[in-house]
């Protein structure tokens, strides 16, 4: 039997990571090898940041609203507790946005959500 090379299939894999390495460095966008390790290392990166960016986006959220509530003279953890009391529904994206594009609008809702908070009964405590 003739030994099969696989011409053809190889030259499109070779040729696909390749163009996947394009704008790498040095040997990481000539040489398959080092092209093929490069593109697998940005997949698990890329893979973990989108992750991730979910996360930093959810803190930098809650800065920005924990900044607008203490200018309002309130905390954060009493506003966001106030929120779910008064059954205000508003996740802390649009919170943000509200308190950096409408403030007045957000002064309304801390308003609402402080007054909701103090109405509310304290758990009792464990003796």
């Amino acid at each position: 039997m003739p030994r099969v090379t696989k011409g053809a299939a190889r030259r499109q894999k070779v040729k696909r990571v390749l163009r996947q390495a394009r704008g790498y460095t040095d040997a990481r966008s000539k040489h398959y090898w080092k092209a093929k390790l490069a593109v697998i290392r940005a997949g698990v990166y890329a893979y973990r940041d989108r992750r991730a960016i979910k996360r930093d986006m959810r803190a930098l959220w809650i800065t920005r609203i924990t900044a607008a509530c203490r200018m309002r003279g309130t905390r954060y953890s009493v506003f966001v507790n106030g929120l779910k009391m008064a059954g205000i529904v508003l996740n802390r994206k649009m919170l943000s946005q509200i308190a950096i594009e409408d403030p007045k609008a957000f002064d309304q809702i801390v308003e609402l959500a402080v007054k909701a908070a103090k109405v509310a009964p304290a758990p009792a405590k464990a003796a």
